[in-house]
């Protein structure tokens, strides 16, 4: 099942997103539904990041310490 949405586009980035979509011959609907996919993920991986950063009892070691546990 899908859910329709409504964006307002700044006009050079919504003549770009239907450039991109006639050279692939994919929707623009189908481009702006990938982009939000990845962004959703990255979204995740940041937030993930910082709640490992502000964890005081999650350690942290340097790139030497990690490079010599890894026998790189």
């Amino acid at each position: 099942m899908s859910t329709a949405i409504s964006v307002r586009l700044p006009e050079p980035l919504a003549r770009q997103l239907t450039g991109v979509a006639k050279e692939t011959e994919r929707s623009r609907a189908y481009h702006v539904q990938k982009a939000l996919e990845i962004y959703m993920a990255e979204h995740a991986d940041l937030q993930i990041a910082v709640d490992r950063l502000r964890d005081h009892t999650d350690a942290v070691i340097s790139g030497k310490a990690l490079r010599n546990t890894l026998d790189l």
